[in-house]
């Protein structure tokens, strides 16, 4: 019992210490140039993404994160052999998934990285016998955690201070009304706990981020969580279109289309694409609002982490008592002091110039992380299991939470703006 307990422990900070020694390293000098994949035809693919500069940024990248996961097997005593060989494979189909989000045809329909590592990661795990070895050496939970702590580097207080009060304002009274109104929906539909935490914080905070913080720190189902991010990817694509044109039927000033796009639509990409249709201060005001409920993330996913678990043993038929203090240390998710900790890091202690110096290089690496994530969570689910009959009731919960996500923010950004 002693040695799992210790097993379980390690693996639970083994993520803090690698997230937190890659920013260490970035800040010490040691910065990992970002390689680019963006490209519109054949020729600018082979001469550009593949030239021999970008493939060596890919290389010293591929490197960092090899180094990083052969740490992570060596502290959680996993098979280092398998890992060897595995982890290869899975850079390579995160690769290829990099690339195709990168076609400029693919950018404008807002269709990130993380959909097609997921999709690439099915089609070869239904159409081939993957062997328990490969699938075993797999490290999903690893792979978005270290990414979670990156994405602390990027939510930065004195930015939304700086950018103005209305905007917080705004995040603030949507992030708590959509978030209890999808929570209380989901209850409403008979939809589990842990489906209806990832759902609510998709819709109320920011999207995909906000589902994989919510995942890590209610350790969820990443079936539940690759059907969450499915529904909010595609849900972007026809709100990012249609709500630039439903707000010049309206009338609205871009003040307002801005607050409100910012504030309803779950991707950054997709609210910086929208703002762009309507106007320049329109992106702007949009941009800031968005910025705003992604700096709540982490104030959010610590309070669902205390939450969850201080209330879990109720699901519990034997233990039905509260936890101790204790209990709550042990099993709350230690990612999320990591995150917390860079982001007070680079909110007060890290020089403008230094973060301007490195924050590129640890943007990058953050998105690296969560794509190799999806592609390793593709490649351990059976793609019938995401749709399900009984997947449907979370389909629902979503849309109508959305719908009343669109209203209220439309209603709140009319009022400040």
């Amino acid at each position: 019992m002693s040695a799992k307990k210790a097993i379980y422990f390690t693996e639970d900070w083994v993520v803090v210490i690698l997230g937190l020694a890659i920013v260490f390293l970035g800040l010490a000098g040691v910065i990992i140039p970002k390689p680019h994949y963006d490209w519109n035809s054949f020729n600018t693919l082979k001469s550009d993404v593949l030239s021999k500069d970008n493939l060596i940024k890919i290389g010293q990248q591929f490197l960092l994160v090899y180094s990083a996961a052969i740490g992570g097997a060596l502290m959680l005593r996993k098979n280092l052999n398998a890992l060897l060989i595995v982890f290869p494979v899975v850079f390579i189909l995160t690769l290829l998934a990099l690339i195709i989000a990168g076609n400029s045809l693919v950018m404008e329909y807002n269709l990130e990285a993380v959909i097609f590592a997921l999709g690439i990661g099915l089609v070869i795990s239904n159409f081939f016998k993957l062997p328990t070895w490969f699938t075993a050496a797999l490290s999903t939970e690893l792979y978005v955690k270290i990414g979670l702590i990156l994405l602390g580097t990027t939510v930065i207080f004195g930015d939304i201070l700086k950018a103005g009060s209305l905007g917080l304002i705004q995040a603030l009274v949507v992030v708590i009304s959509v978030w209890y109104f999808a929570f209380w929906i989901c209850k409403k539909l008979k939809i589990d706990r842990e489906m209806s935490l990832m759902l609510s914080s998709a819709v109320s905070i920011c999207g995909v981020s906000a589902a994989i913080a919510t995942s890590g720190a209610i350790k969820g189902d990443n079936k539940k969580l690759s059907y969450v991010i499915s529904l909010v990817l595609i849900t972007a694509i026809p709100m990012m279109i249609f709500m630039p044109y439903m707000a010049e039927w309206m009338g609205l000033s871009q003040e307002v289309t801005g607050a409100w796009l910012g504030g309803s639509i779950d991707t950054t990409g997709a609210v910086v694409a929208s703002g762009s249709l309507v106007g320049e201060e329109a992106l702007k005001i949009s941009t800031i609002v968005k910025f705003s409920q992604n700096v709540l993330l982490g104030i959010a996913a610590f309070a669902i982490s205390i939450y969850w678990t201080y209330t879990k043993p109720v699901d519990d038929e034997v233990q039905r008592e509260k936890p101790t203090l204790k209990v709550i240390w042990e099993r709350f998710p230690k990612f999320v002091l990591g995150f917390v900790f860079v982001s007070l890091l680079f909110s007060f202690f890290v020089s403008p110039e230094k973060n301007e110096m490195v924050k590129g290089s640890l943007k990058s690496l953050q998105s690296l992380w969560f794509v190799l994530a999806f592609t390793s969570i593709g490649l351990e689910t059976n793609f019938k299991e995401l749709f399900i009959h009984s997947n449907k009731k979370p389909l629902y919960a979503f849309v109508i939470a959305q719908t009343f996500n669109i209203i209220v923010t439309l209603i709140i950004a009319l009022l400040l703006f």
